[in-house]
This record gives C-alpha cells, structure tokens and sequence, in this order.
C-alpha cells in the first residue's frame, strides 16, 4: 500500500554510539599516586659473598610478580642502611595495597605431603617442593566451570608424584603454600605425565593470583614489611601543573624567539614543533609510556633539543644567502651542511640515553626512555617536517631572500 492510504511511515532517530577517545597518558608513581613500600631482608643464613646476589635474586623475583600483577613502570631498587639490607618498592596506581602486599610479599614455599597412619601427627613431605614446579596456569574445570590452577612438573618432579599418588590411591595428598593446607585432593588413581590440578574453593582473582605467585618462585630470602604508606595523588598533580606550566612557558618563548628572529621560516619551525609535540604525545599513548616527573622534563629537553637542530638549520641557510646562493639553493645546501651537525649531537645524546636506561632504574629509565623518543622524533620533524615546509613556500613564491634574515642578503633570486 502507498502512504496515506493505510501504510505509515514511522522514521526513528539514527542512533551512534560514539565514545570519545581515552587521550590519557599513564603516569608513574609521582604524578599518580600509588604505594611505597620498604621490605627488610633477613640475609643471617647467608653467606657475606653471596649476600649482595641473595638480594639481586631477591629483586628480580619480585619485579617478576609485579609485572606478573600488571603493574606499569614499578621503582624497585636495593638500598642498605647501616648493616640493614633493604628492598624499595613502588608501584604507581595501585589502589589494594594489601593486595600487592601480599601477592609480592609471600615467599610461595609450595610442598607436597602424603599422610600418615596416625590421623593426629601431621603429613610429611616426600621431597617435591616448589623448585620441581615447570608452570602454574589459571584455568577452568571443565565440567564446572569452577576456576583452579593448573601445574606441570619437571621431569624429577614427575616421576616424586607418580610415585606419592601410585601409594596414595584413596588418600589425600596435602598441599602446603608458605606453611599453610592449599588444598588436600584425594588420589583416584596413579597420576602419570607430571600433569595435575590444584582445585579448590577458588575465585578467578585468587587462583590468577596463586599461578602468578607460582610461577614467580619462593624468595631466596626472608622478608618482612618496616615501612608501607601511600603516596597521594594530589602532590602528583600539583607537581605536573607546575611542570606542565613552566613548560608551556618555556616553549611559547622559544616559538616567540624563532619567528622574531628568523621571521618566516621560524614560524614554520614553530609548526614542526607543534607537530613534534603531537607526535611523541602519540608514542606515548600507542606503546603505553609511563610518564614520570622526570619524563616530563625530559621531554622538556627534548623540545629544546629540537628546537636547536632548526637554528643550525637556519644559520647554515643563512651562510649560504650571504653567498649569493638563491633560496631554493640555501635551503638544500642548509640542510645538507647541518644534518652532520645533527645526526652526530642526537646520536650522542642516545647513547647517553641509553646507558642511563640500561644501568638506571626506575624513574632514571624512564628520564632515558623520554628523551630517547624525543630526539629520534625530534630528528625527524626537524629535517624532514621543516624541510618540507620550506620547500612547500618557495615553490608558492610565499617569501624572498629579505625574510630568511634580517640583513641575510639581496631579495633578487638568482
């Protein structure tokens, strides 16, 4: 039927559902907040040339379960007061602080016992421990869809548990995580492969938790909590106000300086500039960049950086003019002569960068990381984004030689 004569035409409002887009940056301990927490270790059973590798392996196992726990950009560092030694650890945006205290905190010691005749003494062990364990997974049951952790064991591991499960059928075997019952499954039958489950009234979280505390290892040595408090996020962002605001100031007067003085194609270096901002901005959302107190100065510097390799530009442009040469000569001949000047500052400043970030530690390697994103994005704004500005506005005609410089050279173009 045709409209108006018994078929109604009803339109309903297109509806998009349009999210804008998360621009927010991640930031490090000092501009979001987070936890600080100092750990006291107990090296007396060991030996005084092997305390200081005690403590790296010490380190090192925590920093695996942090990372484990998804924590972005952690400060972990090893520090000694007096005959003390101690561990820092900092993990920017953790809000469950007793979570993370207790996930990098336990020394995970996992042993497996069988038990004994008398049903009053307690299990004893048959020597598989934690140091047998391959992996921990989290995984589903698949009839019930309850959450467990799957483990494999290594080879030795799995011939201990083939022979505790042939002599265990009917019985249970007890499992025992830092010196507390996990879990005590009964044996159906002679478990072959060095494959089993650990099932139990588990949660997703809690068994995600227990597979990352496995798979970390037991810590090499005793560790107890002297200090924990939590760093607000207030001062974090008073401080990157102030920073952002001096920054801001800084740049407005370095782009001010660069199109008083060398007039127009300051002003297209101000629009490199602007566009090296943007960039190295989006680096740091794509790859996820933790931006620290210091990375915020270092992409300060890097601004500068950039800003440096466009008045060697310049001045080598400007050489050229003074020669005679015509402006289309000046600006490949600039910047053939200044890229030497460039390439080799940059190149230092990376290998500079780099050492830092190999050698340092947390927001040391984060000022490394910065900078080095900055100087490569700044190498390529400065030659190839202004280059081509340049070229785009002396092909229009837009300028003469009188507005590369004041007093550069004749304005006839030769």
């Amino acid at each position: 039927m045709w409209p108006g004569k018994g078929l109604h035409l009803v339109f309903k409002p297109l509806k998009i559902d349009w999210k804008a887009p998360d621009f927010k940056i991640k930031e490090g301990l000092d501009l979001q907040g987070g936890t600080h927490i100092v750990y006291s270790a107990d090296l007396s059973k060991i030996e005084g040339d092997k305390k200081k590798e005690a403590m790296e392996s010490l380190k090192k196992v925590i920093e695996n379960r942090i990372n484990a726990f998804g924590v972005s950009e952690p400060v972990i560092q090893t520090t000694k007061l007096g005959s003390e030694d101690r561990l820092v650890v900092e993990l920017p945006g953790v809000k469950d602080v007793q979570e993370a205290m207790d996930l990098i905190g336990k020394t995970a010691e996992l042993e497996f016992k069988e038990g004994v005749n008398d049903p009053t003494a307690m299990p004893e062990g048959f020597g598989l421990t934690g140091k047998e364990l391959k992996k921990a997974t989290q995984t589903f049951d698949q009839s019930t869809n309850q959450p467990n952790v799957s483990i494999e064991f290594t080879d030795e591991g799995a011939k201990k548990f083939e022979e505790a499960t042939g002599r265990n059928v009917g019985k249970p075997i007890y499992i025992f995580l830092d010196g507390q019952i996990l879990s005590y499954p009964t044996v159906n039958e002679k478990i072959s492969g060095g494959k089993a489950v650990i099932s139990g009234e588990f949660d997703i979280k809690e068994a995600k938790n227990l597979a990352i505390q496995l798979n970390a290892g037991a810590l090499p040595v005793s560790v107890k909590i002297i200090e924990q408090r939590t760093v607000g996020a207030t001062l974090g962002q008073e401080a990157i106000k102030k920073s952002l605001f001096a920054g801001i100031i800084g740049v407005i007067l370095v782009m001010l300086f660069m199109a008083l003085y060398y007039r127009l194609p300051g002003i297209l270096a101000d629009i490199a500039l602007v566009l090296y901002t943007i960039f190295v901005l989006a680096l740091f959302k794509i790859f996820g960049i933790t931006v620290t107190l210091a990375g915020v100065a270092a992409f300060i510097l890097s601004v500068g950086m950039a800003v440096d390799a466009n008045v060697l530009i310049f001045e080598r442009m400007k050489e050229e003019l003074r020669k005679g040469k015509s402006l289309s000569g000046s600006v490949e001949t600039g910047f053939k002569r200044a890229w030497t000047s460039i390439r080799d500052s940059n190149i230092a400043s990376i290998i500079t960068a780099s050492v830092l970030f190999m050698f340092g530690s947390g927001i040391i390697r984060g000022f490394a990381v910065v900078l080095i994103v900055g100087v490569l994005v700044s190498m390529f704004t400065a030659v190839n984004v202004t280059k081509t500005l340049l070229r785009l506005v002396i092909k229009k005609k837009i300028f003469s030689k009188s507005w590369m410089y004041l007093g550069a050279g004749s304005e006839d173009e030769r």
